[in-house]
């Protein structure tokens, strides 16, 4: 499908392998409502019939159509829930897979220009939202499409005008209405998915920086913001229950027209003797109850404006290109030890006026350590996210060299290339969970005695020995229980459970006291002996006694 296809379109035909199971539901919804306008027709039949005082043999087809009709419209009516639902969820499961999976490819450097809460509205609540394209907008107009075609059909047959008053009534209410309502309701639809994202992200930032803000006396401006983003919410919600609101008026007035016009087409017919007394009751009464099946058309189109919004955001997630480019014809691993090669190495990131990174020639054999310098700002991060293939170089390349030969970077997987290259982080993250977990993420199929050994490796075991529950303890969110250089040896201990041939240390030192960072910093070295290692880092003075390979100065910033 094209990426001009409007995105709620695209984002419908996510349906269509399940196409029978909505099917089903459709047909399901149908009968339902036919059970509903069958037990009003009946019921006008009979009640008017009974009048007449016939045997009461001739009422028992009519009064045992009023029980079956009762009794199946509930069970026809949870069928089509069950369906309907099931077959939305099971939409909706691929389409939030297809999301997670494109925020794999995306992040980190992909997703720069969304506020963290903006991406998990997205993620969330829109996602969510969309499910209701199919549970209150397609299999609401689908249904009352079969059962008002039925009708209105047999209410032709006996009277053409009342089925033609008919027709046109339910036509109105269909697309008529939902037409005014939604100029009505467009501007607040399109405000409540951004303002709602808005809302989102203030809130993330206003609870993640709380001690930041309260320490600056900013608590107060930062929730009149909230305050002023509240009131557009509410606003925009009610320009859309303005609509609403006009919505239930004139479907109210359409079913009261087709009432009064069915009457008075039925009694034309009555006297000219084309029409009994008994069926008038049925060209009367019936159109109440289709118009009650179509009701629900009005408000099922008024979602179309705020479910459009909600696609349009989740389709601007899934049609971002990836910042790095998967090879059409990827090269294998070449054999271990990995060394590293980088000529006429340049990175811009999209948008930027020039480049965040230049960087001179490398060459780095197996075993060596690069040592990269600079102050903030000159490219160190971009040369550690090139070397993990979360960016890719606007010019030069970067090769693997092995024993066997090199093979550019651009040329391997992801996946490959970050079984070769292990990152720890400047702040990395440690999850709500114990700390065999947050170690075991690196190698889920490794056992504790692995996970222990990578421990000790990152000086680990005496701080693990000294705690209740030893492996088993809670680190709490974002590692809150955790110290800066107990983050590090952590993120450590991960990477040496991972065994990647060639470690990447962004920064490890930040945030933290000299005297620590010292320490910290020679064990990094110690644990990683014998693997290529490139440390990033504006402090050198730390590591000035360790041998270096090569050095790196990137000066005082991209060029």
């Amino acid at each position: 499908m094209s990426r001009s296809t409007p995105p709620i379109v695209r984002i419908g035909w996510l349906a269509w392998p399940l196409a029978p199971r909505l099917v089903l539901a459709v047909l399901a919804g149908a009968a339902a409502s036919g059970a509903a306008i069958g037990l009003t027709a009946s019921s006008a039949w009979l009640i008017s019939r009974a009048s007449e005082r016939p045997p009461i043999l001739t009422l028992m087809i009519a009064i045992t159509g009023v029980r079956f009709f009762g009794v199946s419209r509930g069970a026809f009516r949870y069928a089509e829930r069950l369906l309907a639902h099931d077959a939305a969820f099971r939409v909706l499961a691929r389409l939030r897979g297809r999301v997670y999976q494109r925020l794999e490819r995306l992040a980190p450097a992909g997703l720069a220009e969304f506020q963290s809460g903006d991406l998990l509205s997205r993620l969330v609540d829109d996602v969510d939202g969309l499910a209701d394209l199919w549970l209150r907008v397609l299999l609401p107009y689908f249904v009352a499409g079969v059962a008002a075609t039925v009708t209105v059909a047999c209410i032709w047959y006996l009277a053409p005008v009342a089925g033609a008053v008919l027709a046109g009534t339910l036509l109105f209410v269909a697309f008529g209405i939902p037409f005014f309502t939604i100029a009505i309701a467009r501007r607040g639809e399109r405000a409540i998915s951004g303002v709602r994202g808005e809302m989102a992200a203030a809130t993330v930032e206003l609870l993640a920086g709380a001690p930041e803000i309260m320490v600056a006396g900013a608590t107060d401006a930062r929730l009149r913001d909230l305050d002023s983003l509240d009131l557009r919410l509410a606003e925009a919600e009610a320009r859309t229950s303005a609509g609403a609101g006009v919505g239930a008026l004139l479907s109210g007035l359409s079913s009261g027209a087709a009432v009064w016009f069915g009457l008075i087409a039925g009694v034309a017919a009555l006297r000219a003797g084309s029409l009994g007394g008994v069926v008038l009751a049925v060209v009367v009464l019936t159109p109440i109850a289709v118009h009650e099946a179509a009701s629900g058309l009005v408000s099922a189109a008024q979602h179309l404006p705020g479910l459009a919004v909600m696609a349009g955001r989740v389709t601007d997630v899934l049609a971002r290109p990836d910042p790095v480019a998967e090879p059409h014809d990827p090269q294998p691993l070449p054999p271990r030890p990995y060394g590293l090669r980088c000529r006429g190495l340049r990175a811009r990131y999209p948008g930027a006026p020039g480049d965040a990174l230049a960087l001179p020639p490398v060459d780095l054999g197996a075993g060596e350590r690069l040592l990269v310098t600079g102050p903030s700002g000159s490219g160190k991060s971009t040369l550690a996210a090139i070397l993990v293939g979360f960016l890719a170089p606007s010019a030069g390349a970067v090769e693997l060299v092995g024993p066997g030969g090199s093979v550019d970077i651009g040329r391997l997987t992801g996946d490959d290339l970050r079984r070769a290259v292990c990152l720890c982080e400047q702040d990395p993250h440690v999850f709500d969970t114990s700390l065999v977990e947050n170690v075991r993420l690196a190698r889920p199929s490794a056992t504790n005695a692995e996970i222990a050994a990578a421990l000790d490796a990152a000086q680990l075991t005496a701080w693990v020995s000294s705690l209740p529950l030893g492996l088993e303890t809670l680190v709490g969110e974002h590692g809150a229980l955790l110290s800066g250089g107990q983050r590090q040896r952590l993120s450590l201990a991960r990477a040496l459970l991972a065994d990647a041939p060639i470690v990447i240390f962004d920064e490890p030192t930040e945030h933290i006291d000299e005297a620590t960072a010292t320490a910290l910093t020679a064990d990094l070295l110690a644990a990683t002996a014998g693997r290529t290692v490139v440390m990033i880092t504006h402090r050198p003075e730390l590591i000035a006694s360790a041998s270096w390979a090569a050095r790196v100065d990137l000066g005082a910033g991209p060029t």
